[in-house]
């Protein structure tokens, strides 16, 4: 039978919960474009628990061992003498979380001898090197849209606390200061700006529909243009690239995703193209942006505050400068794991695996790579190569934190 590993984040550090802030999470069965959420045989969790941490183990002990596999869960997932890296050789079953990453580098599928399937539990499969999957003829499928409103919910969160100086003014309350001229030296309203999303897909959709009701101005670039029915809707202006839309943008939110088209590409060279005083908001993925130009630009002046909910690698080593750059808002990667997306990502992982321990078709909107090409999803969003280089660093974090 079929050995899974699966990498997940530590428990809290004051141990896993014996009880939650809400006893329920509202139940969705269809995502705004009508597709279903997640539909396994059944589950063997409550919604709303924590399960994206070891403890939780998405649900999955009982169904994999039920059937005669075995499960494997561990945190310790980065360098040689991890526990992923000793478990991998005989593994059939790659699962990890982008917030956690196991990153499948090619020389970890060349260790990998049995690996057939690897899955991503949320969306966004770059820590595998695709090309090598395509290479050796893996499987890679993620649970498209399980968390997307979740991330677009966190965006709108980062750009008012961004625009309105919201995180420095909390930290005057818990000081136990009344510093009003403090707080609102750098506070402005988000009302009239102008507010641009690279990639307008499942995420950057979600997000452009939820702040218009705040009276912006919007504007998207993205490959594949949305219907003009849509651009109507929402009073959308498209832009043909990145550089058009930065020179008008007050914010920008980056919401593409990760491969060597889009890697680096908010470098020193583009953000010098955006208005002084910009905005970014990242909740996509951290190589997209240039580490250090990212802090150069905060420092000079010429963003005035960059949130971002991904770092590269992850998780980031305890000296990562985004750590301690002036005006930013980062926060680990958590906006697509909060506990209402943990049940469907959750939910979409044991689908897929009920679907290859069947010898069923997995949903043509899970598929990254499939039959040595990119496929499903993967075809629609992703180029061929190879994003993992310089992962290896993600160790640092675990010296160090130890």
């Amino acid at each position: 039978m079929a050995k899974v590993l699966c990498v997940l984040y530590d428990d809290p550090v004051d141990g896993y919960p014996p009880q939650y802030a809400r006893d329920s999470i509202p139940k969705i069965d269809h995502y705004p474009d009508g597709m279903t959420t997640p539909t396994p045989s059944k589950i063997d969790f409550k919604p709303g628990q924590l399960l994206g941490s070891v403890s939780g183990e998405l649900g999955l002990r009982k169904f994999l061992e039920d059937a005669g596999h075995t499960l494997v869960v561990t945190s310790d997932k980065d360098g040689p003498n991890s526990v992923f890296e000793k478990e991998l050789p005989d593994a059939e079953v790659v699962i990890s979380q982008p917030f956690w990453p196991a990153y499948m580098t090619k020389e970890r599928f060349d260790k990998a001898k049995k690996l057939k399937l690897v899955i991503t539990a949320g969306i966004g499969s770059d820590h595998t090197d695709l090309q090598a999957a395509m290479d050796k003829g893996v499987t890679v499928a993620e649970v498209t849209y399980c968390n997307s409103i979740s991330v677009s919910e966190h965006i709108v969160m980062m750009i008012l606390a961004l625009v309105r100086n919201y995180i420095p003014s909390y930290g005057w309350v818990v000081r136990g200061g009344w510093n009003i001229a403090d707080c609102v030296e750098r506070s402005y309203d988000l009302e009239g700006m102008n507010v641009g999303t690279v990639a307008a897909g499942r995420i950057g959709l979600a997000a452009l529909r939820r702040l218009k009701p705040f009276d912006v101005k919007l504007h998207y670039t993205d490959k594949h243009r949305l219907p003009k029915a849509v651009e109507e809707e929402l009073g959308l202006t498209f832009h043909p690239n990145v550089e058009s839309l930065v020179r008008v943008c007050d914010v920008v939110t980056i919401n593409a995703p990760l491969h060597p088209e889009t890697e680096g590409m908010f470098n020193d060279k583009l953000i010098s193209k955006m208005k002084r005083g910009s905005y970014i908001v990242n909740t996509a993925r951290g190589k997209i942006c240039d580490r250090d130009a990212i802090v150069r630009a905060l420092e000079s002046g010429q963003l005035a505050g960059y949130a971002g909910d991904v770092w590269f690698p992850q998780p980031a080593p305890v000296d990562h400068p985004w750590r301690t750059m002036p005006h930013h808002g980062m926060t680990p990667h958590i906006s697509g794991s909060s506990l209402s997306a943990q049940a469907r990502y959750a939910a979409g992982t044991r689908e897929i695996l009920e679907c290859y321990f069947a010898g069923k078709p997995i949903r043509t909107e899970y598929l990254i790579v499939d039959k040595g090409k990119l496929a499903g999803t993967g075809a629609h969003s992703y180029t061929a190569g190879d994003a993992t280089k310089g992962s290896e660093e993600a160790a640092k974090f675990k010296k160090s934190a130890a």
